[in-house]
């Protein structure tokens, strides 16, 4: 079943054969010799398909802008052939004589919608394979009750891995577990972060590991880093490279929903920023055995959460020297500067421009600091940013390296960053030489 499990839903292979079968399922809702279908059905079908789709994009767009930047138009498209599909399925399925026709009818439309929803995963790679769609994870997942406890004797050093030998009863994957870190000082509510513990953490003595909290987009939630994050399988890779040893990576919830904005400041939206800066050091501090020192810490995050990681790099220096911006924007954004700052400052522009990454960059020296800025090459929107980013982080004295991978706005290019930038950043805190 592995090979079923790792098989990709996102090569070209895949693309083709979905749009071919796709395309077989349409044919079929298409044609048909009954005419009240092919006249009045069927056009009835696509034009309310169509009028649906566009609703969708006017809404979603012009009214709510609930994303601080617009949805690519065929994501619309490919969702209204869908609908299409689902619309047509009924009367073709009437259409059609005999049983045998009606359950074809049913398997076309199933046909159309995979093949627009296989199109739609393709522009964000929010699920690369099989497996990820299932919510097959690799790594196994543990009660965080019965991780094992403190103990008196870690193992220490830096670079951690020069005094390092792992035992021949280390095992050979990580564990995932997952925890409600409270809003104790914030009063933030999260949802469960997602925490993948490396299998070092599972032998005695412990080798003291770094920390690395990830944050997702908006929309998402943490469970995105382990589907179209990759995280598990990219982080017991490398520890498989390095006798065992990988980051504590904590997924903690930095929008507190789906589709909620707080724009990862202290807000009438939420106290985001304090919850990053002080409740989930403080949790991961006193749940976990991890090496307390604040230079062994990493914030990083997709989109979203690499704006929000910058912003908390930028604001507690102390608390996170170094971070990973994966494909995050200029400036944390509702759409505009002025929605901005007039839902989350209350019209104080002053206030926006305290705790704003580029203006602080602009302002002050970060000489402590360092971190990675990542885009994909294809993504004109987010690439200026990020690059503009580098550029002012460098010229306020931060450690920082900038990277393309191939690809757009999309999982493709942020589990891929990730994998290429960990080793970096694990000599940074001082996990390997």
């Amino acid at each position: 079943m592995n090979w079923f499990v790792s098989a990709s839903l996102v090569d070209d292979t895949t693309s083709w054969i979905t749009l071919a079968l796709g395309a077989l399922g349409a044919l079929w809702l298409i044609v048909s010799r009954t005419k009240w279908y092919v006249r009045r059905a069927l056009p009835i079908c696509l034009l309310v398909a169509a009028l649906v789709a566009v609703a969708l994009y006017y809404v979603v767009e012009k009214v709510w802008r609930p994303f601080p930047d617009p949805i690519e138009i065929p994501i619309y498209v490919w969702i209204g052939v869908g609908l299409a599909a689902l619309f047509a399925v009924v009367p073709r399925a009437v259409a059609s004589s005999g049983l045998i026709g009606r359950i074809v009818s049913v398997v076309a439309a199933v046909l159309v919608v995979a093949a627009a929803a296989a199109q739609v995963n393709l522009v964000f790679a929010a699920y690369p394979t099989v497996g990820t769609l299932l919510g097959l994870e690799q790594s196994d997942r543990v009660d965080l009750s019965n991780v094992p406890g403190t103990q008196s004797n870690p193992v220490t050093g830096d670079p951690l891995d020069a005094s390092w030998t792992a035992p021949a009863s280390m095992p050979s994957q990580g564990r995932l577990t997952s925890a409600t870190i409270p809003g104790t000082v914030s009063g933030f509510s999260a949802r469960p972060a997602q925490i993948y513990l490396p299998p070092a953490y599972f032998v005695d003595p412990r080798p003291l590991l770094p920390t690395m909290v990830l944050m997702a987009g908006q929309p998402g939630e943490p469970e995105d880093w382990l589907n179209g994050g990759q995280l598990a399988s990219t982080m017991d890779a490398f520890a498989a490279d390095h006798s065992g040893l990988a980051p504590v990576v904590v997924v903690a919830d930095a929008t507190g929903s789906t589709l909620a904005n707080p724009l990862c400041v202290d807000s009438p939206l939420g106290n985001v920023d304090t919850y990053l800066a002080t409740d989930v050091p403080n949790w991961i501090g006193s749940t976990l055995q991890v090496n307390p020192d604040p230079r062994s810490r990493v914030i990083g995050g997709l989109s979203y959460g690499g704006t929000c990681s910058i912003q908390v790099a930028t604001n507690h220096p102390d608390v996170y020297p170094t971070f990973l911006d994966l494909s995050g924007q200029a400036e944390p954004t509702l759409g505009d500067r002025g929605r901005t700052v007039a839902e989350a400052f209350g019209g104080n522009e002053a206030a926006f421009v305290a705790v704003n990454p580029m203006d602080l960059l602009k302002t002050r020296q970060f000489p402590q600091s360092g971190g990675a800025f990542v885009v994909g090459a294809d993504d004109n929107d987010y690439k200026p940013g990020q690059k503009a980013m580098y550029e002012a982080a460098k010229a306020a004295g931060m450690d920082v390296v900038y990277l393309e991978v191939p690809g757009g706005h999309s999982f493709a290019v942020w589990s891929e960053g990730l994998k290429q930038e960990l080793p970096w950043l694990m000599q940074r805190v001082g996990l390997i030489s």
